[in-house]
Formats: C-alpha cells, structure tokens, sequence
C-alpha cells in the first residue's frame, strides 16, 4: 500500500465521528438542527476526501463538496450523480455554523442533509477496498 492509500482509514474514521455526531444529536431532546447539518456536511467531506486520498490524489483543501466531487468525477464519472447532494450539503460546511442574518436550518433541513450525506455514503463506501 503506498502512503497516500494508508491515510484513506483516518479519512473515514473520522467521517464516521461525524455521522456518530448525528445520531447522538437526534437522540438529544432538544436537537440543534445546525449542527446536524454541519456534521452532515463534514462526514461526505471526509468521504470524498477519503476516495481522493484513496485513489492517489493530493489532498484538497476545501469545503467546498462540489469542487471535491469534480475531482471523484475524473476517477469515476458515476459519482457525478452526487452533484445535487454536494450542492446542498455545501452549505452546510461554513455558513450555517455562524450566527449572522443567515438562514438557520431546521428540521426538514436536517433531515435532508442527513439522506444527502448518506447517498454520498452509500456511493462511496463499496468503491474502497
């Protein structure tokens, strides 16, 4: 295994920190829908991430989920289908998490992020070994 293939684990550990986050806060009693949102959008940027680092490619350093998935795309270009999902969890990655005159996201907006992040997921998962 070369050096860029041996940090892709880290990638999806952490991705699943992320997704552990989620569920812990929708077991919470007061669910902080801008946090579920947030961790959405970090668990499919280590998953992208991790497919990248997988496949040899230097890490980008951005969080921005439709750059990262332009780049999945020249490795596999059925991945493009996650384009709709990467737009909308995008978001999710700087804005939501300051308070500001912007949108603050509530429950269908959690729920969304949460199905968007695992079709990312989903897609991403069986093409690692």
């Amino acid at each position: 295994m070369n050096v860029p293939e041996s940090n892709f684990k880290a990638w999806l550990a952490k991705a699943e920190n992320d997704l552990l986050n989620i569920e812990n806060n929708l077991s919470a009693s007061r669910i902080p829908w801008d946090t579920v949102c947030f961790h959405a959008q970090q668990a499919a940027e280590k998953l992208l991430k991790a497919y990248l680092v997988y496949h040899g490619h230097p890490l980008i350093r951005t969080h921005d989920l439709v750059a990262l998935l332009a780049a999945c795309t020249e490795i596999n270009a059925d991945l493009a289908a996650l384009q709709q999902d990467c737009q909308r969890l995008s978001y999710y990655g700087v804005s939501s998490r300051y308070p500001a005159d912007l949108y603050e996201p509530n429950e269908k907006d959690g729920r969304d992020t949460i199905e968007a992040v695992h079709r990312v997921r989903v897609a991403i998962m069986p093409r690692l070994k």
